[in-house]
């Protein structure tokens, strides 16, 4: 059911969907994009998931960054349980600093005040998604939930993964697949 992993065995730069029975309402429907797996852990970011308490104007306006005309179109995501208060912008690879982790050729992973000056300024990256906190999980643990049958995992494409059309994100991450949500089944090993 799945795709491939990387040729490490690894999920970096996948999208994992979370499948219809997840339980966890913390994950329930959300697309997560992998920024790091490896046999120490794994770390991403829900793309699907919008923080409603903060706009982007009043996070620049708490880091005493001015905001612009254009920052009023940018919305903040809940990235995730883990570290909530924590601002990570992940972005086209087209922008790139010394604290800039490439996840892959295309895209990097910043969590610098730089990156969203750049963005308020209209100097940062082509393409971009502001989240706050992340989704983690320790050595092993993904793995298990994957063998569970909790999760499902895609290729990352830039417009699902920036599009701003966030209600169909997890839809459209499931047809990519080429499966209908309604026929998968939570038990492992049966669609």
């Amino acid at each position: 059911m799945s795709q491939a992993l990387s040729s490490s065995g690894y999920l970096t730069g996948q999208m994992l969907i979370a499948m219809p029975q997840m339980m966890d309402p913390r994950f329930a429907r959300t697309v997560v994009y992998m920024c790091a797996h490896s046999s120490d852990g794994a770390m991403g970011l829900v793309v699907n998931r919008l923080f409603d308490a903060l706009s982007f104007p009043d996070l620049l306006e708490q880091l005493n960054i001015k905001p612009t005309p254009r920052c009023d179109q940018i919305r903040v995501h809940f990235g995730g349980p883990v570290d909530a208060a924590r601002g990570f912008v992940l972005h086209s690879a087209d922008y790139v600093q010394e604290t800039t982790l490439l996840v892959d050729e295309r895209v990097g992973l910043t969590a610098t005040v730089d990156v969203l000056k750049a963005i308020a300024d209209g100097a940062g990256p082509r393409h971009s998604l502001l989240a706050l906190g992340y989704a983690g999980w320790d050595a092993g643990q993904l793995d298990g939930e994957i063998r569970d049958n909790a999760w499902l995992n895609v290729t990352a494409d830039e417009e699902l993964l920036f599009s701003g059309e966030i209600d169909q994100k997890w839809e459209r991450a499931i047809a990519k697949i080429g499966v209908n949500y309604s026929m998968l089944s939570g038990e492992a090993g049966h669609a």
